[in-house]
């Protein structure tokens, strides 16, 4: 106790402190002594909360970060005590997509980029292929089932949506979320959203929140605030997924219920349910900047997060949960930065929220992200500037240029204009760049902007949370996740390491070097 109230005491002398060399070098003395006060905790992960902010770059981190608070504060996750790198490349291809980066994640295989829950011997499309189960691969889900832990997942997106498909479905091509999308040379493949409420291990999953009503009922109607998503899939099979989904937990005599708007999940009683389902919109829910906030609309990600917690918490063998803020990657493909930082703060809130209500001591929390995208944070700004405003004139042509910009992107981030016959570059001075709807300038103009292909970074606490420690195969996650809460491949396995295990591992190092020789 004395100890914390002389590092508040520090940090309270820093809020008030001239930067002078002083202070800098009290600000590392607390760092200093908040690491040495670090203890591994070996014990085993009742509960694990893996957290993904899809298309959360080291970027779009720091960005948020300032955004939200300015230069030196931190978001939720940036004081958790380890942390790393993950490659995310898969085995096709240097920059991938959320389909492939979520199934290693969730599995511990990397495959094929737009794959679900498949290893590398199925390709995009092959159905054939998708059917043999020999290419399947078990998720984090089925381990922690198997293990009788209570399983759920919420997201920002589509509950069919390429992040949240591989922790349940094995699909050959993520966007077959619902029938429509399915070629008929390919009808004998099941799409993601029958898998989600028909097989294993979704129609056990005890907690389902997120938007996607069009892939699970057919025929369903837009509204202003929740128009018919056109980039998606849209069921015309006479489907009613959403009552096959009650029925089935009915038969099995399953306390159950079904919400779809905000007051109806304020208004569950966790104590009384153990399977719920949230379906908040027809496709993604809306973004934040733009979301329904009243009754009748969409809850945040982190009120959602908050209840599939009291829900799950139930279980005496423990749980496992992972949460999407999945719109921090619908807004960087189309340049939305102010939207894309906004989601990453809203992130930021619900993991705040998680970090408040579990126990550390026996709860594993993993905070990353799928892949990397194409924002870029230019210089020279002066500290304390606008994030979002503008950073200084280009030496070449003395047009200003913004803090931010992406590296690819969309029509609306076209950086020139033809004037007098002659391309010059557009003045973003002239526009409000904080606005939610401003498009920051693109290097280059594809029909979106793309992911990027750097490594992105990972946080944990909790048990077995150092053994985030270096630069991982993205793969390694779900192995860590595993190997802490000794489920799925490491359910027998004791918290120290056999003798064989180690001389296995040693060798495998030692060839691997031999071979980047």
């Amino acid at each position: 106790m004395c100890r914390k109230f002389i590092l508040t005491l520090l940090h309270l002398h820093q809020v008030f402190a001239l930067e002078d060399a002083d202070y800098w070098h009290n600000t590392a003395r607390v760092e200093i002594e908040e690491a040495l006060a670090q203890k591994w905790n070996k014990k085993i992960a009742k509960n694990v909360i893996v957290f993904v902010g899809d298309g959360m770059s080291i970027d779009t981190i720091t960005a948020s970060r300032i955004y939200h608070r300015g230069e030196t504060s931190y978001l939720a996750w940036e004081k958790l005590p380890h942390m790393g790198l993950i490659k995310t490349y898969n085995t096709n291809k240097q920059v991938p997509d959320s389909a492939s980066t979520a199934t290693a994640l969730f599995s511990g295989v990397k495959t094929n980029s737009q794959v679900v829950g498949l290893d590398g011997n199925v390709g995009v499309g092959d159905c054939e292929g998708s059917l043999d189960e020999s290419y399947h691969v078990k998720s984090i889900i089925d381990w922690a089932q198997e293990a009788g832990k209570a399983t759920g997942f919420v997201t920002t997106t589509r509950v069919t949506h390429a992040t949240p498909a591989p922790l349940y479905a094995h699909c050959s091509n993520r966007k077959w979320e619902c029938e429509r999308e399915i070629p008929k040379s390919s009808s004998a493949c099941k799409d993601i959203a029958r898998q989600l409420i028909e097989d294993s291990p979704g129609k056990d999953i005890k907690v389902i929140m997120g938007g996607g009503r069009q892939m699970l009922k057919s025929n369903v109607t837009g509204t202003k605030s929740d128009p018919i998503d056109t980039w998606a899939c849209y069921s015309s099979d006479g489907r009613d997924l959403l009552s096959d989904w009650q029925n089935d937990k009915a038969e099995r005599n399953l306390r159950y219920k079904l919400v779809q708007n905000t007051n109806e999940l304020r208004n569950v009683d966790a104590a009384e349910v153990d399977y719920l389902m949230g379906i908040f919109a027809n496709g993604h829910i809306s973004m934040d900047w733009n979301r329904d906030t009243g009754p009748t609309g969409q809850p945040s990600l982190e009120e959602m997060t908050k209840m599939a917690i009291k829900v799950l918490e139930k279980e005496t063998k423990g749980f496992l949960l992972v949460v999407e803020g999945g719109l921090i990657d619908f807004a960087h493909h189309r340049g939305h930065a102010a939207q894309a930082l906004r989601e990453t703060v809203r992130l930021s809130d619900a993991i705040n929220t998680t970090l408040e209500l579990v126990n550390l001591d026996d709860t594993l929390v993993i905070v990353t992200s799928d892949h990397s995208h194409s924002l870029m944070f230019n210089g020279y700004s002066d500290r304390g500037s606008s994030i979002l405003g503008i950073s200084q004139k280009s030496k070449m042509d003395q047009i200003p240029y913004t803090i931010l910009s992406y590296g690819t992107g969309g029509p609306n981030n076209m950086a020139y204009e033809l004037k007098g016959g002659n391309a010059s570059r557009i003045d973003p001075s002239k526009f409000n760049t904080s606005d939610f709807t401003y498009s920051q300038q693109a290097t280059i103009i594809t029909n979106e902007a793309y992911h990027g292909g750097g490594d992105v970074p990972i946080y944990a606490i909790g048990p077995f949370a150092h053994l985030i420690h270096s630069t991982h195969e993205q793969n390694y996650v779900a192995h860590v996740i595993a190997y802490a809460a000794k489920i799925g491949p490491y359910s027998n396995e004791s918290s120290t390491p056999r003798l064989n295990d180690i001389v296995i591992v040693t060798i495998i190092a030692v060839f691997t070097s031999v071979l980047a020789l």
